[in-house]
């Protein structure tokens, strides 16, 4: 390779010497976009290790890079892919595409949502781009909808790149405090909440503290007695042993029952994203049953737009698990 070509390349593509710059990205290239592909890579390797699925790269065609910049917690990016639409990229990990949004958004409110009766205050912890919000006011019983994100950015990315998303922040029962969730709970009084429902990234960067015990003993002292919690749970191709981590530390928490379910993200690591399900003390809560269907609660179904993955048999299949899974989690 010649020094003048070697020059046009971006000093995160050096590692791609061996191929042509993309004539779309070009210049305006990115550490995790490499000749025009955006793989999920925090670790440093050449190998695109990632310490949550070291050995592997999951990858999508760049179009273009619509917006590149560090906010005060993490390197935020988005970009036009060539078959998932934009795209959401937090820490090198990818958070979202317009296309497959709605198998993680749906399912994370309305498996909890539909399996209490009459949700009145709920809280997201995360979810700054607004999808869960937007899926939560579906609910007309809901009164209170309180959002904790700590990174600014995160929302205003959302609002202008993610509409369908971000329409979320616009219903009147919304209350979005920027902050530390750690803090935000901390402070939060006793049993205020009937649902919880933590939207976090992969627990790196400025999501670790999400997935220990002290901040779901937190949770679990603002939910009202047979409140509910859904906490995102990785993927149980990759993360059997952090599974059963959090659901043995759930099951020393809380006192209703604690499941694990999942569902199809095709743009996730492995293809699937799991969910822990948790309730206080108090009514009994069958989370594998929804008592409070989204088919026979007026308008629900195309509140802002028609609800294109979760219905009530969607809810009851996502607690079906593999053999794999129940043998290799055995608190299950």
């Amino acid at each position: 390779m010649d020094g003048k070509m070697e020059a046009n390349i971006p000093s995160c593509c050096l590692k791609a010497q061996a191929f042509p710059i993309d004539p779309v990205v070009g210049a305006n290239c990115h550490a995790t976009v490499v000749s025009g592909w955006f793989s999920d890579t925090v670790g440093k390797s050449k190998y695109f290790n990632n310490p949550m699925w070291p050995g592997e790269a999951h990858s999508l065609k760049v179009e273009q890079i619509l917006f590149k910049e560090k906010s005060e917690y993490q390197e935020v990016l988005v970009f036009e892919s060539a078959t998932f639409g934009k795209v959401l990229v937090l820490y090198g990990i990818l958070q979202l595409t317009e296309k497959d949004e709605c198998a993680y958004q749906e399912m994370i409110a309305h498996l909890p949502l539909c399996s209490i009766e009459s949700p009145k205050k709920v809280l997201v912890v995360g979810g700054g781009d607004g999808g869960v919000l937007r899926e939560v006011s579906r609910h007309s019983s809901v009164e209170l909808i309180d959002i904790c994100e700590i990174d600014k950015m995160v929302i205003d990315v959302g609002k202008r790149f993610f509409p369908e998303l971000a329409v979320g922040f616009e219903d009147p029962r919304v209350h979005l405090h920027v902050g530390d969730a750690l803090e935000f709970i901390r402070n939060t009084p006793k049993g205020k909440y009937d649902a919880i429902i933590v939207d976090s990234s992969d627990p790196v960067g400025p999501a670790q503290g999400l997935v220990e015990r002290p901040f779901f003993e937190m949770l679990a002292r603002a939910l009202r007695p047979g409140g509910v919690l859904c906490n995102m749970a990785e993927s149980m191709w990759l993360h059997t042993h952090l599974i059963e981590d959090m659901i043995t530390t759930c099951r020393h928490i809380f006192k209703g029952s604690v499941h694990y379910a999942w569902t199809s993200v095709p743009t996730y690591p492995s293809g699937v994203i799991g969910f822990i399900l948790c309730s206080t003390d108090g009514l009994p809560v069958n989370f594998k049953v929804p008592v409070n269907p989204i088919e026979k609660l007026e308008g629900a179904l195309k509140h802002h737009r028609e609800l294109r993955f979760y219905n009530s048999q969607m809810h009851r299949a996502a607690f079906a698990l593999p053999s794999f899974v129940k043998r290799e989690v055995n608190c299950l």
